[in-house]
């Protein structure tokens, strides 16, 4: 064997011993350097990450509350078109003479009248009467007659009997030119 061969073989048992025993301190510390800059470097990406996903989830609650505003507008649209729909569908006045209902017997005015778009109510005090024309489907019913008695309570009484809302009653007389 050579000289050369025998420092290689002894260098390279040194080696072994070496490897055999564990790394060197100075290798641990080393990789564990280097362990710790790749953590803070892996820990600034979540920051950015948190930070982006923050940005997002108040973007997405901007949108929620569009999405709700939408919502609402579609929903006051829809209201207004079935609105128009419903007055376009209520009988304009046609062209020509109105046709007007003057009924003698009460309660042939109210079955006729129940549910009217519009009442009114006229006193007569002088002559204990009242006249009552009511608005329905295009069509003027009206009815004169003795007052009921308590005449205070006339404006309720027409309501229940005519099954009309008291805030489209009023006091006066309806008619159509």
């Amino acid at each position: 064997m050579t000289i050369k061969s025998k420092r290689f073989r002894r260098a390279n048992s040194d080696e072994e011993k070496r490897l055999s025993k564990g790394p060197s301190k100075d290798r641990a510390l080393e990789a564990l350097d280097f362990v710790i800059s790749v953590l803070k470097e892996h820990e600034k990406d979540l920051d950015r990450l948190i930070d982006r996903l923050g940005k997002t989830t108040v973007s997405s609650e901007k949108i929620g509350k569009v999405e709700e505003r939408i919502t609402t507008i579609q929903n006051e649209i829809t209201s207004l078109i079935k609105l128009v729909s419903a007055l376009s569908e209520t009988p304009s006045r046609a062209q020509g003479p109105t046709v007007v209902f003057k009924c003698k017997n009460w309660d042939e005015f109210k079955v006729l009248a129940k549910g009217a778009d519009a009442v009114s109510l006229n006193f007569k005090l002088g002559e204990r009467t009242f006249q009552s024309d009511a608005l329905k489907g295009g069509r003027v019913l009206t009815y004169t007659g003795e007052l009921p008695k308590g005449s205070a309570l006339l404006k309720n009484w027409v309501c229940d009997e005519l099954e009309v809302s008291e805030d489209k009653i009023f006091e006066g007389v309806l008619s159509v030119k």
